[in-house]
């Protein structure tokens, strides 16, 4: 082929670098492509996962250092969860001794508390 090692193996790393941005830029855009799937709700572990059921295994840690790159990030919004106490029971009430009347004379007299 008259060509010189050095040519040889200098084409043959090029190769490489071609073949590795493409492989990446699919990854990226497949990565891409689930997270809006998900409402962009799925971090790197579920892409992951999701991406080992297609055939493409790569460590949960990548495919987060990815998303990092890309700026994608899961995005939870918590449900609004009312809490009171149930008003509605059975129980005995203390009776309010104090009357919101907190003034003492001595150290001692009047002790409150809060259930919160």
């Amino acid at each position: 082929m008259n060509v010189s090692k050095n040519a040889y193996y200098k084409w043959l790393r090029s190769l490489k670098n071609k073949n590795t941005s493409t492989c990446l830029e699919f990854l990226k855009q497949r990565l891409q492509n689930i997270y809006k799937d998900s409402n962009q709700i799925y971090g790197s572990s579920r892409i992951q996962k999701i991406l080992e059921r297609e055939g493409l295994v790569y460590s949960r840690s990548y495919v987060a250092y990815l998303m990092r790159k890309m700026g994608i990030k899961s995005i939870l919004s918590k449900k609004f969860r009312v809490t009171t106490a149930d008003s509605n029971h059975s129980f005995p009430v203390a009776k309010n001794l104090l009357e919101r009347d907190f003034i003492s004379n001595d150290l001692g007299e009047k002790w409150v508390s809060d259930i919160t």
